[in-house]
């Protein structure tokens, strides 16, 4: 016993030193940056980039995130649904409100509100990696310019309100027409500040705005797959509306 809580000592001590290190050598400082009409400018230039007007055009989306969260959007009711593992759940964004099932049961009480919640972050979490570049002038949402020595102007995006993890900064690294090639991030849940992420393999939509299908961050691979996007229900493959259970 006492030579496996030994062990176990090491073991831990090691895991704490490799993260310090790792810590050390990649976590940058959030740049400082310039508020103003430039900074205002270069987002405008990212949003024509990937085509925000037809994206707010855009009333139905479709797409499974990272191989586990298939979501439904009816952006134009602030609807969606969720389909994780087993569970199914409907949810009004206006409200945060939902109904759930697993298994094809209804879930109820506490069970469903946490299934809703659960749910909700999924959403939260996984359209922002699905549109993230759409979302420069949303409410709470200061934008910064930085002069980067390798990648020139960036654009420095912090996010004060909104979603579940308010405060997080993001750094668009974009190409000479603005389009992203790449962010940095310092973000609540990571402690090292700067990891940069990709984004790549950019399609279009068939109201015409572009989505990045594909990131890779540290070795890891995030895609986004079974995208579609229309003006109806239909247009999504579904016989009729998904969302008559909420009604």
């Amino acid at each position: 016993m006492k030579t496996f809580l030994k062990w176990l000592f090491f073991v831990v001590v090691g895991l704490l030193l490799i993260t310090v290190l790792i810590g050390y050598f990649y976590h940058q400082p959030l740049p400082k940056g310039q508020e103003g009409a430039a900074a205002d400018q270069l987002a405008r230039k990212m949003e024509v980039a990937v085509n925000k007007a037809a994206w707010d055009t855009t009333k139905w989306v479709r797409w499974t995130y990272a191989g586990r969260n298939t979501f439904v959007w009816d952006k134009d009711r602030s609807l969606v649904k969720v389909n994780t593992g087993n569970q199914e759940v409907l949810i009004d964004i206006s409200t945060q409100e939902g109904k759930a099932w697993e298994a094809g049961q209804r879930l109820k009480g506490e069970d469903e509100k946490s299934a809703v919640k659960t749910a909700w972050f999924y959403f939260c979490n996984d359209s922002f990696w699905l549109c993230a570049p759409m979302k420069a002038f949303d409410p709470g949402v200061e934008r910064k310019i930085v002069q980067t020595p390798k990648d020139g102007e960036a654009l420095l995006v912090t996010y004060d309100a909104g979603g579940v993890t308010p405060g997080d900064s993001y750094l668009w690294i974009l190409d000479e027409n603005g389009r992203p090639n790449a962010w940095k991030m310092w973000v609540s849940i990571i402690p090292i500040g700067g990891l940069e992420t990709s984004w790549e393999n950019w399609t279009t939509l068939s109201g015409g705005s572009s989505i990045a299908l594909s990131h890779k961050i540290a070795g890891l691979k995030l895609e986004v797959t079974n995208l579609k996007a229309g003006m109806h229900f239909e247009d999504l493959d579904f016989e009729k509306d998904p969302f008559q259970p909420l009604f």
